[in-house]
């Protein structure tokens, strides 16, 4: 169960003083620009904390943010911190609604911070921010040098300091003490139920934080109100009850593995994928090179993560031992963050897998090849322009699920590498890779005759038509070149996708033009050492070629002619 997982690790992160996981009742928040104060209350400065390329604020343990929903959401706002709306009363945009939402945020923040004397008013940063707004010293802070850069992010948190002082106001001891206070007195107000992760009675969150993601704050765990979810009188996330303090757990687990420092995420497209270890595992530092784009920094470190994995037979947690390993897939949606996967298993076993998948898609090298390729690199030479935001929705989740599970390929991995290299009118050696490695998973899982076993280089025991024609077109194309040095454009421009698709129809024209390109060539050994590999190519090929290859025949195509290419291109160095 995943939220049960994210719960566990929260409570190991949470075991361990040096991991730095926000405690109950706060969380880690971006604050980009900061209001400084005097202790008086007056506007001092608006302070830009974002540092980087990216111009990534500052991140601080602040109290939790509070989930809002629904047209009155605005009478929701964070404690000592929110966005400009809340805190200063800035519109979004300039028309009427944006403007008259922003004055009821301002006065919903205002409201929270009065209502703090009571309790922290002897804070002189409490003190001061109340008197703050009292004195109308809000107003100045449009006037400011930076609130131009402010108003260019969109949704800007905001926070306080006192201007002789380091820390934020909400991080100061006394606020932080106010809120454990807050978290040991829960009140069961909104009702009490056994909780489905923790087993106990408690008060119950209705709803659930939101999760960063893509650039949007979407829900992991949601309920549309009075719909057909509801059942026995009970709306939203009653229906799945869940404590306040287990909600926090897990969101907080989730956030943690989210953060833009963190070094159990891997972004590959649109998926998200987050993935922990129960303790410390080899796996759990590597995992990351095996999927992501690498960094230019280190260009060569999927090349290393693969070697170590093959060099590594556990690969296995730092005493030895198998640990539990977990890997969770999430992608955007329009309601909530959907997910894509979820993998629970050892580390060693997911190491197996991975191992698995890189020997099922290792393929000799081209001369103009070096290295392994991460997922990226897979799921670029899938894609139109190289771009994996081209590539069909969800066949990037299914690749990444079957690498880490080592289940079957899906078949649109098949199809989408068949239809590029028709496209391009060439194969190279990481789609070469995937056609083999569609091919031999499918037949090792689903064939119950002789297993199928595609090799790694040039295999001339294979009789396989598809197979056959490939070679044969990569010696056709060959002898071309060589007897007509510097050709703009060969047989392959021209005729790869009907030669692949339907043989019938161009072989017959291809072998006659050989003949041409045979007389050109003007070393008599080099002619019938061609003629001799053409000889045996064709005595294997049935006298009645097919009209048309099915779409695995065309893979078997693309992977026939790269192997003989690359013999051949292997031969010519030699010599």
């Amino acid at each position: 169960m995943i939220l049960q997982a994210l719960y566990n690790y929260y409570r190991q992160k949470a075991d361990d003083p040096e991991s730095g996981i926000a405690p109950p009742g706060f969380e880690w928040k971006e604050i980009p620009f900061i209001i400084v104060l005097d202790h008086d209350g007056s506007f001092i400065a608006l302070e830009d904390t974002r540092k980087g390329k990216k111009k990534r604020g500052e991140a601080y343990l602040l109290p939790k943010s509070i989930a809002r929903s629904g047209s009155n959401a605005w009478m929701t706002s964070n404690l000592l911190w929110d966005h400009y709306g809340y805190v200063l009363g800035a519109p979004r945009g300039g028309d009427a609604k944006s403007i008259e939402m922003a004055k009821k945020q301002l006065a919903a923040f205002i409201q929270k911070i009065k209502s703090l004397s009571e309790s922290l008013g002897t804070d002189d940063g409490v003190a001061a921010v109340i008197s703050f707004y009292e004195n109308g010293e809000y107003n100045k802070v449009s006037s400011s040098d930076n609130w131009r850069e402010c108003m260019k992010v969109i949704g800007c948190n905001m926070s306080f300091r006192l201007d002789d002082e380091i820390l934020l106001i909400p991080c100061r001891q006394n606020v932080r003490s106010y809120i454990d206070s807050l978290e040991s007195n829960h009140s069961d107000e909104e009702g009490g139920a056994i909780c489905l992760l923790t087993g106990r009675y408690g008060p119950i969150a209705r709803i659930h934080s939101d999760t960063p993601i893509n650039k949007d704050s979407k829900k992991i765990v949601s309920f549309q109100r009075n719909s057909g979810y509801d059942s026995y009188g009970k709306e939203q996330a009653y229906n799945a009850p869940i404590s306040k303090s287990a909600e926090f757990a897990y969101s907080t687990a989730l956030n943690w593995l989210l953060a833009r420092n963190s070094q159990n995420r891997a972004q590959i497209g649109d998926i998200t994928i987050v993935f922990w270890a129960e303790k410390k595992s080899e796996l759990e530092l590597q995992f990351p090179s095996f999927f992501c784009f690498p960094s230019p920094d280190d260009p060569d470190v999927d090349v290393r993560a693969v070697a170590a994995l093959k060099s590594n037979a556990s690969f296995a947690s730092k005493n030895g031992s198998a640990a539990r390993f977990y890997v969770l897939g999430l992608g955007p949606n329009a309601a909530r963050i959907s997910v894509r996967f979820w993998h629970e298993s050892t580390d060693s076993e997911i190491a197996d897998a991975i191992r698995q998948h890189y020997e099922d898609i290792d393929v000799v090298r081209s001369i103009y090849d070096t290295g392994y390729y991460s997922v990226f690199w897979l799921l670029s030479a899938m894609a139109a322009e190289n771009k994996i935001d081209n590539i069909p929705q969800n066949m990037a989740s299914q690749i990444v699920r079957a690498i880490i599970t080592g289940e079957a390929y899906p078949l649109t991995m098949l199809h989408q590498t068949v239809l590029r290299i028709r496209a391009m009118r060439n194969v190279r050696r990481m789609q070469a890779g995937i056609l083999k490695a569609y091919l031999n998973r499918s037949s090792r899982i689903h064939s119950f005759k002789e297993k199928e076993v595609i090799s790694v280089s040039l295999d001339e025991t294979n009789v396989n038509a598809g197979y056959l024609f490939g070679r044969l077109f990569a010696v056709l194309e060959k002898i071309q070149e060589q007897g007509v040095p510097g050709i703009n454009s060969t047989i392959r421009d021209h005729y790869y996708a009907t030669a692949s698709s339907t043989p019938a129809t161009v072989f017959p024209q291809l072998l006659k033009m050989k003949n041409y390109h045979l007389e050109k060539i003007k070393f008599r050994g080099v002619r019938r050492k061609y003629e001799k590999l053409l000889a045996e190519i064709i005595n294997r090929i049935p006298p009645d070629m097919p009209s048309g290859l099915v779409m695995e025949e065309q893979a078997r195509f693309a992977i026939g002619y790269y192997h003989q290419k690359c013999d051949l291109n292997k031969s010519l160095i030699i010599q």
